[in-house]
């Protein structure tokens, strides 16, 4: 059973920062590409930051040079550091992962639960 799990969310005050963690099990995560994406009340679901088995990462635009997502195949988790968090960072954050087989191109294609994060004084 495939199961990802995120910790570390909270309230944090504008400047502040945050550590997500996805903990993830019963899929072999070295193969996997791992994302974060985010969700406010009455918005879509947006990438926030995704990084591909071999280590390469993409941010969207809001927060490159704030955020860094990063992976620790040992340990089946990737991480997202949140720095100089901003009231409109505020939202759950879910983390993603994302398999394509090579050969017959079927994807395996997971969610968390998600972790919320708010941002205010």
């Amino acid at each position: 059973q495939v199961q990802l799990v995120e910790s570390g969310g909270g309230l944090v005050q504008p400047g502040g920062s945050l550590r997500l963690s996805c903990a993830t099990s019963g899929i072999s995560f070295n193969i996997y590409d791992m994302g974060w994406y985010r969700q406010a009340p009455g918005k879509q679901r947006d990438m926030v930051a995704t990084i591909t088995s071999g280590g390469s990462t993409n941010y969207a635009d809001s927060v490159k040079g704030r955020f860094a997502i990063s992976r620790d195949n040992a340990k089946n988790t990737v991480f997202l550091q949140m720095n100089s968090l901003k009231p409109e960072d505020t939202a759950v954050y879910y983390c993603n992962a994302r398999y394509t087989h090579p050969h017959n191109r079927k994807q395996y294609y997971y969610w968390g639960q998600g972790t919320q994060v708010t941002v205010s004084s």
